[in-house]
């Protein structure tokens, strides 16, 4: 999404120069060819012809063109370092009325982690701010935007969003036109309405032929392709020519073509891509800009407070001066008061954030599995033999376990730490439970994972507890285990020792460094970020086990190869004589 290049200066209209218009035209096919050694020299020399025209606001709308061309190249690493960049030099400038473009990389970038909700708040801040500065002309972008994150979840909301772009496009920024009715016609492709799009793209190759452009020619082409009938062309020339985009464009041309197989496979591989991605870096890119405009905020803040103090401390000076030290002493709790809940407010975001992401990429893909499968069994044209249906449906059946376990960690979490009362009257068999368990999880482990029970316990040891909640919490840790081995074995151990009940699961998986062995058990933490789960269950079975008036924790002094986790237990007179 190329952006405007803006407001330009009151004292100079440079728009009609031809130096300006060359210089506008090279770095546009610079930007639409991906190429960086095309574009930056193009972009360079724009910046310097407004920097001479004194134009601040065309020169950094030029500044945020480069980041979004890093971006749609996938070097997120350098467009934080742009955007940081940008966002300070914008911030120590106090160039108010064009902190709007800080936000609007914010949201690209929040949209590329997946974040839809933050990026939509950001795009639609830019929207606010730009009206309020008069920058009309630069509004149509923004919208795209926002039509680039409501498309696949609210078709008509993306073309209200489009109807509005153009309606301002027509107006102030009349070259925008074209490029909106292309990305109008790309959106009916999207939604299946192939008359339409064809008879837009006859429009859109009208307009080619007039001498216009679009930054979404190359998807109208693939599209074009594909609408004809001419599926594997169409494949063939968005893996050539789209990038990154082609990852979302491939799994819909199979689909539209009624190839569900290879529809899957293609969207199997377009996760897989997502996925591979630095979360560390998208992470960190994100937050650092976040920062930036968290500290802008916080000055204006300041610089706003500081005027109000100092009018209201003439006043009070004039009337009594022990009325000022007690509006000084009163207002310099209230600042330490409105620090303390800012910085909560802070963190609460970033939980939130966390959870969010790791709630809808932990949902959606056991979901996309289930709905690509079910088609696949529906369609009465694809044989399957016995083996393979039985491999679908285990598949199916795994992750739709997946959902209800993220589901039922989420509620036993929140009910468990709002909940202050245990009953703890159930007399529990211990060998009995863990055979049982052991059963429960038998059809969860793979191929090359063996699941195993060793105690010292006889048959009649019993346990006075909350069996519901101790069941719980083992399984927490079964669950843990074999999302971190992928062969060998896990074992369910029981003993006794004196007036203590020792629980134990041992696996031969990846290991957990010594020096995170309390850092596992905090909300959403996961040290391997491509493993499944939200990072609750060791929280959970933590929980769970106080509760019950236990301890549960890692065993640091395990030699592995894995990972041993020990649960502790009290055990009353009661216990020990049945034992016995």
């Amino acid at each position: 999404m190329l952006l405007s290049t803006g407001h330009a200066s009151a004292a100079v209209d440079y728009k009609t120069d031809s130096a300006y218009i060359a210089l506008r035209e090279a770095m546009t096919r610079g930007f639409n060819s991906g190429d960086s050694a095309l574009f930056y020299p193009a972009v360079i020399n724009l910046q310097n012809y407004l920097l001479s025209k004194n134009d601040l606001h065309a020169y950094y709308t030029q500044r945020c063109n480069e980041i979004v061309f890093e971006m749609n190249r996938q070097r997120i690493y350098e467009a934080y370092v742009l955007g940081r960049q940008l966002s300070q030099e914008l911030r120590e400038k106090k160039l108010d009325k064009e902190m709007y473009m800080a936000y609007n990389m914010l949201g690209h970038i929040n949209r590329y982690c997946g974040n839809k909700v933050a990026a939509k708040r950001n795009f639609n801040t830019v929207l606010s701010m730009m009206e309020e500065a008069g920058y009309y002309e630069s509004m149509p972008p923004i919208y795209m935007n926002l039509v680039n994150v409501s498309l696949n979840d609210d078709h008509e909301e993306a073309m209200r969003l489009l109807d509005k772009a153009r309606e301002i496009a027509v107006e102030y920024s009349p070259e925008r036109v074209f490029d909106i009715d292309t990305r109008k016609t790309v959106s009916y492709f999207n939604d299946g309405n192939i008359e339409k799009f064809l008879k837009g793209y006859e429009a859109y190759k009208k307009g080619i032929a007039e001498g216009k452009s679009s930054v979404h020619g190359r998807m109208m082409e693939v599209y074009h392709l594909a609408a004809t009938g001419q599926t594997d062309e169409a494949v063939e020339l968005a893996r050539k020519e789209l990038g990154d985009e082609s990852s979302e464009a491939i799994p819909l041309i199979y689909e539209r073509a009624g190839r569900w197989e290879e529809a899957y496979q293609a969207m199997k591989e377009e996760l897989n891509t997502k996925d591979s991605i630095s979360n560390v870096v998208l992470i960190n890119s994100m937050q650092g800009i976040r920062e930036q405009l968290a500290q802008y905020d916080a000055e204006q803040k300041v610089a706003h407070n500081r005027t109000v103090v100092l009018v209201t401390g003439i006043v009070l000076l004039m009337l009594l001066a022990a009325a000022l030290l007690y509006i000084v002493i009163s207002r310099r709790k209230h600042l330490r008061e409105m620090k303390k809940a800012y910085n909560h407010a802070l963190e609460s975001d970033k939980m939130k954030t966390a959870f969010i992401q790791n709630v809808s990429h932990e949902v959606r893909t056991p979901l996309n599995i289930i709905s690509g499968f079910s088609q696949i069994i529906a369609d009465p044209e694809l044989a399957r033999n016995t083996e393979e249906r039985q491999r679908i449906s285990q598949m199916m059946q795994t992750s739709t376990h997946r959902i209800t376990a993220l589901i039922d960690e989420m509620l036993e979490l929140s009910l468990s730490e709002s909940s202050d009362s245990v009953t703890m009257d159930d007399m529990v068999e211990i060998n009995d439970m863990l055979r049982d368990l052991l059963q429960e999880n038998q059809s969860l482990v793979n191929k090359d994972t063996t699941l195993q029970f060793e105690t010292t316990l006889n048959d009649k040891f019993s346990l006075k507890t909350n069996l519901m909640m101790l069941k719980r919490a083992i399984s927490a840790l079964i669950d843990n285990a074999l999302k971190n081995t992928e062969r060998g074995s896990i074992t369910l151990k029981a003993s006794a020792f004196g007036v203590q009940l020792f629980l134990a699961v041992e696996d031969t998986g990846c290991g957990i460094p010594p020096e995170e062995a309390e850092h596992i058990f905090e909300r959403f933490v996961k040290l391997d970020t491509f493993k499944e789960g939200l990072g609750l269950g060791l929280t959970l079975c933590r929980t769970l086990i106080e509760k019950l008036g236990g301890t549960v924790s890692l065993d640091k002094t395990f030699k592995g190869p894995g990972a041993r986790f020990v649960i502790t237990l009290p055990l009353n007179t009661e216990d020990m004589l049945i034992d016995n």
